[in-house]
């Protein structure tokens, strides 16, 4: 994706309501089925430029900055938005279905391991390294040939 892409989406995204970084690049990848994740070497100073221009402002909450649009920025969006379309659905526009389906089992893996490791037991961590060490494998075992 081009650079001017992640500026669109992330002014886009905080149309709809205040988000850090690591929250833009989790819905982005969300929204573009897996085939989208800036990283944050281009968020974050997106993120920079659009407050030095005064089209965003950071606020400090639980230790993390939220963004949201200034006026201008509201304003900056609606001249433009058009222009920006969805670069999200842009993103994924070639992606194969079987593909978009395996990211989006990987992502649902990905939330399903993050609750284990907030919610569950050292048990229950072991079981799911065990897991996730297996299925890494296997992974690998089917590009092999094996």
């Amino acid at each position: 994706m081009r650079r001017g892409d992640v500026r669109a989406a992330i002014l886009l995204l905080l149309d709809e309501e205040p988000r850090n970084g690591y929250q833009i690049m989790q819905e982005l990848e969300e929204r573009s089925g897996g085939s989208w994740r800036p990283s944050p070497g281009s968020v974050y100073p997106a993120l920079q430029l659009l407050a030095d221009e005064g089209l965003i402002r950071g606020e400090s909450r639980d230790g993390s900055t939220v963004f949201d649009l200034t006026d201008g920025g509201r304003k900056h969006l609606e001249e433009n938005r058009e222009k920006f379309g969805t670069p999200w659905q842009e993103a994924g526009a070639d992606m194969p279905d079987d593909v978009r389906d395996l990211m989006r089992l990987a992502m649902d893996v990905g939330m399903a391991t993050r609750q284990v490791v907030h919610a569950g037991t050292e048990s229950q961590r072991a079981k799911a390294r065990e897991l996730l060490e297996s299925t890494r494998r296997g992974l690998y075992g089917i590009l092999a040939g094996d």
